[in-house]
Order: structure tokens, then C-alpha cells, then sequence
């Protein structure tokens, strides 16, 4: 049985994986699905010098202290880049790895170079779209009693986590046991970008036909994504 960790994403918690983690644990596997730091429930410990990398240091001291080995690491939109950073600095921890319609950067580049957001919400702490954005943008996709649950859950990303250059300084030069999954009704990131991520790691390429929150929208063939080898 594997054991499974699953990185969210910008504006989200833990609690983005509830559809996924019964289908993964009903098939016998352990499931982790971690808050980052500053986010969700954890949004009152927001304050300066978190970033992506800070995030991955905590990710990375849970899979030691849990004593986790040859995991499934699952990173979906920004999630990735914390995957990818955990990732690089448990090597001997990580089994695979699942890019899930996520944000794949190379060293020194940043999010704006990928994706062009609309005006953010920015305090010095933190940044998102505002409510009704994210309602009538972010969430479009959802059906109505999902996207009111989503929205109610929704809270701004610490800023620097989503605009500091990522620091990865052998990740992309390392061999993983990879899968990009592409979700094809997801504008961002781009499909450009998750080729790229998938050539560069000689990954398996799978595809979704659904929206940025393949989570929410089907999480039964998302699960089963994240266990196909």
C-alpha cells in the first residue's frame, strides 16, 4: 500500500482534498493532506518570510518526523512548486511524483512569468482575487453547492509564495518516476507549460477532461490518476 501526500494549491487548505482522500484510503493507502503554512485555518500564523520554499522546509520536516518513505507526492497549481522543492530536498523520501494541473517553474522563475493573473488583493502579507473574482472567474467551473462550499473555505496565498522567484537548484536535473495530468478546460497554467514539465521530466502524460479543480470536479478519476503507475 503507498502512502500519499497532497500539496494544495493557492487560496486553499487541506480541505481541497476531502473528494479525493476516501477514494485513496477506501483502496488501503495512507493519506496526508497537510495545510501549508499561512493558509486556510492556519491563515492566523500569516506574517513575513513565508514563501515557497519555507513551505516545502515544513512539508519536509513532517515526512521526517511521520518517518515517510517512497511517497506519492501530489502538488496541484501552486502546490507544484512546493512539491517539486519538498521533493528536492527528501530525495530519498519521494517514490513519485504527481504534477496535478500544476505550476512546474524552473529555478529563479515566478509565477507571473507563467500565468497572468487579474488585479489581486495584495496586503503585505497576502494576495488573491477578490471575492467576487474568484466566485466568477476562479470558481466558474464549479456547479453552485460545490462553489458555495469552496468559496466559504477560500483565503488569500502569502504574497511572497506567490511572487518570489522559486529556488531549485537540482530538481530538474534529477530522474523521477513522474506524471503530469493535464486538465484540459484549465486555462492556467498553460498546456505549453505542463509540456514542458512533463518533457523535462520524461513523465507519463495523462489527461483530464474537467477544470482547474479536478479535486472537486472529479475526484474519483483523480485518485485513480495519482495511483496509476
Amino acid at each position: 500500500m503507498a502512502t500519499c501526500v497532497l500539496l494544495h494549491g493557492a487560496y486553499q487548505g487541506g480541505w481541497i482534498w476531502q473528494r479525493v482522500t476516501p477514494h485513496l484510503r477506501a483502496a488501503g493507502h495512507t493519506v496526508f493532506a497537510p495545510t501549508l503554512d499561512g493558509c486556510a485555518e492556519r491563515r492566523h500564523a500569516l506574517r513575513p518570510g513565508i514563501d515557497t520554499e519555507s513551505q516545502a522546509a515544513e512539508i519536509s520536516e513532517m515526512l521526517f518526523f511521520q518517518d515517510l518513505h517512497d511517497i506519492i507526492l501530489v502538488g496541484t497549481s501552486c502546490g507544484g512548486m512546493v512539491a517539486a522543492r519538498v521533493a528536492e530536498t527528501t530525495r530519498d523520501r519521494i517514490g513519485r511524483i504527481v504534477l496535478a494541473d500544476a505550476l512546474a517553474l524552473f529555478d529563479g522563475e515566478t509565477v507571473a512569468d507563467h500565468v497572468k493573473r487579474p488585479t489581486a488583493v495584495t496586503t503585505d502579507l497576502a494576495t488573491g482575487p477578490s471575492p467576487e473574482d474568484a466566485a466568477n472567474r476562479m470558481f466558474a467551473s464549479l456547479d453552485e453547492p460545490t462553489k458555495a462550499w469552496a468559496m466559504a473555505r477560500y483565503t488569500p496565498h502569502p504574497v511572497a509564495a506567490m511572487t518570489a522567484p522559486v529556488k531549485l537548484d537540482s530538481f530538474w536535473r534529477q530522474h523521477w518516476n513522474a506524471t503530469v495530468i493535464w486538465c484540459r478546460q484549465s486555462a492556467n497554467p498553460p498546456l505549453s507549460h505542463q509540456q514542458r514539465a512533463a518533457e523535462t521530466l520524461n513523465a507519463r502524460w495523462q489527461e483530464l477532461d474537467t477544470g482547474h479543480y479536478p479535486m472537486l470536479t472529479k475526484p474519483e478519476a483523480l485518485a485513480a490518476l495519482i495511483l496509476t503507475v
